[in-house]
């Protein structure tokens, strides 16, 4: 299976010279979605990029947010022929060791979700953000009628054919609720869920893109979705 691995950055500096190595001792490529960051991170992966063949970049303006980040990630390995993509952090909170059994996982899965919540899961962080994270997951799994355990993970295995008949275009969300919508459309169409449990830390360098104003939108977000079910227009 080809797989290519979507690494959205903005502000990753620090995080992108060790991410690369790593992601590149498993059997995948890597396209690296840069939103312009002040830091100098898209020129680390340009560089990057210019002795490692299975290393691209896809540059972009500015902070576009981190949906859109996903979807010209897709497009991109797509085009380049990937079988599967897998969409990560670059901060080291999903760990790349963890890609192996999410490929293996993927012969019987059309999406496969690097989980907290599933048995033999675990979470490094504090107890109000395991509560967030808890809260959010059963209020998009009841809202939504959506069957993993873990419905915000941004760690996942995508098969090709799961994003070609996801309806993308309908996704309105461009932060981390992209997640949550993009699971719904996806689940929507039939496909198979695994989830294979992975041990989830906090960052140990750089700055958290999860704000209040973020965590609002994905509240914003479940609720739009839970009218548009009700109503069947989801």
């Amino acid at each position: 299976m080809r797989v290519t691995v979507v690494l959205p950055t903005y502000n990753e500096a620090e995080n992108v010279p060790l991410m690369l190595p790593a992601l590149l001792e498993q059997p995948v490529s890597v396209v690296v979605v840069d939103d312009n960051s002040p830091d100098g991170t898209g020129d680390i992966a340009e560089a990057w990029a210019r002795r490692e063949p299975r290393v691209a970049v896809v540059r972009r303006a500015g902070k576009l947010g981190l949906g859109t980040a996903y979807v010209a990630g897709f497009n991109h390995a797509l085009a380049h022929g990937a079988e599967a993509v897998i969409t990560i952090d670059a901060d080291f909170s999903h760990n790349p060791r963890y890609i192996t059994p999410m490929i293996a996982a993927a012969e019987h899965a059309d999406l496969v979700i690097g989980s907290r919540y599933v048995k033999g899961g675990r979470v490094g962080y504090p107890f109000h953000r395991r509560f967030l994270s808890r809260t959010a997951n059963f209020v998009a799994r009841t809202a939504l009628g959506l069957t993993p355990l873990d419905c915000t993970a941004g760690f996942r295995l995508y098969r090709a054919e799961t994003l070609r008949k996801t309806p993308i275009d309908r996704i309105r969300s461009n932060g981390y609720s992209f997640l949550v919508e993009m699971l719904t459309y996806a689940q929507r169409t039939g496909i198979r869920v695994a989830e294979v449990p992975i041990d989830f830390v906090d960052r140990a360098r750089g700055v958290s893109k999860i704000s209040s104003a973020e965590i609002g939108k994905g509240m914003g977000t479940v609720g739009r979705l839970f009218l548009r079910r009700l109503t069947g227009r989801l």
